[in-house]
């Protein structure tokens, strides 16, 4: 399994009691919707390896307790500490209109209704309070602020991101 055919679930934050369980953190909207996962990949050296869940309990704030099938000590949980979690991108439901996925959407040219094209979206930066999109135009970065109403339409054909950003905002950072 190759990093790009998948999207990134989270990390192993922690270890959990000391038969091999450790914790998990879930860096999704809705960590409920992976309550029943029955496998993930973990990042070991830059290889993807299957990990199958034995059992898994949602905590607080994106946590979730987790018992691998065949580690059950402490010594080899801990190799998995800080380890990126992985899985393949074909398990997430496909969304349409508005609604996209952060990684779906990069590399994404971005328009703006009132300025146009933008630039090339990086990433989103997905901050708890204000999210943003972080767009590149050449050596330049953009900050657009991802309110309700800021995305007006996501053509997947295209690859294109239609924004309206809010009025000024793009001039600053683009105009000498």
């Amino acid at each position: 399994m190759n990093k790009a055919d998948c999207f990134y679930l989270g990390y192993v934050a922690k270890l959990h009691g000391f038969k091999g369980e450790v914790s998990l953190f879930l860096d999704v909207t809705n960590p409920a919707d992976y309550a029943s996962l029955d496998a993930v990949f973990i990042d070991i050296n830059d290889q993807l390896t299957p990990f199958f869940v034995e059992s898994l309990k949602l905590k607080n704030n994106g946590f979730a307790a987790v018992r691998f099938e065949g580690l059950n000590d402490e010594h080899n949980a801990k190799k998995l500490l800080r380890k990126q979690l992985y899985l393949p991108a074909q398990v997430l439901p496909k969304l349409e209109g508005k609604n996209f996925y952060d990684h779906e959407v990069v590399g994404f040219k971005v328009i703006d209704a009132n300025y146009g094209e933008v630039g090339v979206l990086e990433q989103v930066v997905d901050f708890k309070v204000n999210p943003l999109l972080q767009v590149m135009n050449g050596e330049k970065e953009v900050l657009i602020p991802l309110l309700d109403d800021t995305v007006q339409k996501v053509d997947r054909d295209s690859k294109e991101l239609h924004v309206v950003a809010p009025e000024g905002l793009i001039a600053l950072y683009l105009e000498d």
